[in-house]
C-alpha cells in the first residue's frame, strides 16, 4: 500500500505551541447555556495572548449536550472567535458517517481543526476501522487524534494505530494526550517528526514529554491567572527547566490537589473557578454537582491565599 506520510505545516504546529485553553461550556443555573459566559471565556483567554481555542468532548462538556447543541456551541466558538486565533472544534463520540459530516460542517464555519474522538465500546475498533474513520474526517479538515480511548486498550495496538495513522491518513496533523507517562513518551517518538502534539492535564504531563517531543499544552491558570501560566512557559522557552519545575512543585501542583478533593469532581470545581474569575457561573446540568456554596468560598479562599 502507498505510504502518505502525514506532515503538520507550521503555522498549524506554531499555532499548537504555548499555553492552550480547553473552553468549559457554561451553564445558566436553569441548565441552559449561558452563551454570554462563554464569549467572557473566549475574550479572555484571548487578551491573555494564547494562540488557539481548543474545544473538547470532555472539558466542553458534549456529554451533557444534544448533537444540535454541539452544532451550535462550534457555529457561536468559530463565528465569534473571528479568526483572532486559530479554533480546534470537537466531535462527538459518534460512528463515521456523522464525524464525516460533521467535520465537513466544521470546515464550513470556517473553524482550523477538528478533533476526533471515536467511538470504541467493548474494544470494537480495529486499526484498519480506525483508519477509515480518521480519514474521514480528514477530507474536510485537518485533525487532530486524541488519546484518550487509546489508553484504555493494550499498548501494542494503540501504538500500531498511531503508526499507520502517520503512515496513511497525511489529513491528521496533530495530537492531544490523556494518558500521560511512558505511553505518551512513546507517542511522542511516533508522531512528533510528523504531527503536533500537545499535553492535556497538568503541567507534569508536559514535563514528561519535552525530551520527546511536545509543542504546548492545556493551562488551567490561562482562565484566570495568566500571569501564572505565562511564568511556566516563559521558563519553557528560555530553557529554564529548573524554573518551570519549580512552578509546577509550587503552584501546578498544589492547584489540582485541591481541586480534585472537591465534591463533583475537577470540573466542578474549574467551573467555580469560572465563577471566581468573573466569567460565567459555577453551574452545571444535572446530573452534574456543581459546587456547593461553602466549597465555592473554600475554594475561593484558597485561590486567593495561594495566587492572589
Amino acid at each position: 500500500m502507498e505510504s502518505k506520510v502525514s506532515k503538520c505545516p507550521q503555522a498549524l504546529r506554531d499555532a499548537l505551541t504555548g499555553p492552550c485553553p480547553s473552553v468549559r461550556t457554561p451553564f445558566e443555573i436553569n441548565g441552559e447555556i449561558d452563551w454570554e459566559g462563554l464569549r467572557n471565556q473566549l475574550d479572555f483567554v484571548i487578551e491573555a495572548g494564547v494562540k488557539n481555542i481548543i474545544l473538547t468532548y470532555g472539558d466542553s462538556l458534549y456529554s451533557l449536550l444534544t448533537d444540535d447543541e454541539i452544532a451550535e456551541f462550534t457555529k457561536v466558538v468559530v463565528e465569534y472567535v473571528d479568526k483572532r486565533v486559530m479554533v480546534v472544534a470537537a466531535t462527538g463520540i459518534w460512528w463515521t458517517g456523522k464525524t464525516a459530516e460533521f467535520s465537513k460542517y466544521c470546515a464550513e464555519l470556517g473553524a482550523d481543526m477538528l478533533m476526533v474522538l471515536p467511538p470504541d465500546w467493548g474494544a470494537s475498533t480495529t486499526v484498519e476501522t480506525l483508519v477509515t474513520h480518521y480519514r474521514a474526517a480528514s477530507e474536510h479538515i485537518p485533525v487532530m487524534v486524541v488519546t484518550n480511548y487509546l489508553g484504555n486498550r493494550p499498548a501494542t495496538f494503540s501504538f500500531e494505530v498511531i503508526k499507520t495513522l502517520v503512515e496513511r491518513v497525511p489529513g491528521i496533523v496533530a495530537l492531544k494526550d490523556d494518558v500521560g507517562n511512558a505511553f505518551v513518551r512513546k507517542v511522542c517518538t511516533i508522531a512528533y517528526e510528523h504531527w503536533a502534539i500537545i499535553a492535556g492535564g497538568i503541567k507534569e504531563n508536559h514535563m514528561n514529554m519535552l525530551p520527546y517531543g511536545v509543542d504546548g499544552g492545556f493551562s488551567v491558570f490561562i482562565m484566570f491567572k495568566p500571569e501564572f501560566a505565562w511564568r511556566y512557559w516563559n521558563a519553557i522557552f528560555e530553557g529554564n527547566i529548573k524554573e518551570a519545575a519549580a512552578f509546577i512543585r509550587d503552584y501546578d501542583m498544589p492547584l489540582f490537589e485541591y481541586i480534585n478533593t472537591v465534591e463533583g469532581g475537577r470540573d466542578a470545581a474549574l467551573h467555580g473557578i469560572l465563577e471566581i474569575a468573573g466569567h460565567s457561573k459555577r453551574y452545571r446540568r444535572a446530573p452534574y454537582h456543581s459546587i456547593s456554596d461553602n466549597d465555592f468560598e473554600s475554594l475561593q479562599a484558597f485561590i486567593t491565599d495561594h495566587y492572589g
